[in-house]
Formats: C-alpha cells, structure tokens, sequence
C-alpha cells in the first residue's frame, strides 16, 4: 500500500473523523473508499454491453434487447 499526504479542509476531516468514530472504523479506512468509489466511479467506470450506444456512423435499424443481445452472442 502506498502512503501518501492529502491537504483537507478541517471540517471535512472533522466530519470524516466523527463519522469514523460512530461507525467503528478509522479516518484513513473511510478516506481509502472514499478514493476507490471515485476511481470506479470516475476513472474506471465499468460499462456493460447493454449500456454502451452505437460507435457506428449509420442509424441504428432496429434496436436491440438485453435477451436479443444475449441471443446474438449465443453460439
């Protein structure tokens, strides 16, 4: 794990500590999911099939279910 050094505001740590404290964990704990919700949240957000558009410059003909696109992939 990689130590590093965050500026904060105080009330924002404040808030992060008494939050902490009332649910029995540490600040740091608190700080280390905050980090990996906005990496999965914003840097790598994990997209599916069915919620990706068209990359195709034509229109789409028909458009396709969640069964229909399982169908598609089915061997």
């Amino acid at each position: 794990m990689k130590t590093i050094t965050v500026n904060v505001s105080e009330p924002v740590y404040r808030d992060f500590q008494a939050y902490a404290e009332f649910s029995d964990r540490t600040a740091s704990e608190l700080i280390r999911e905050a980090m990996e919700d906005y990496r999965n949240r914003r840097i790598r957000p994990k997209t599916s099939l069915a919620t990706l558009g068209s990359s195709s410059v034509r229109e789409v003909l028909q458009p396709l279910s969640l069964d229909g696109l399982l169908d598609e992939m089915a061997p």
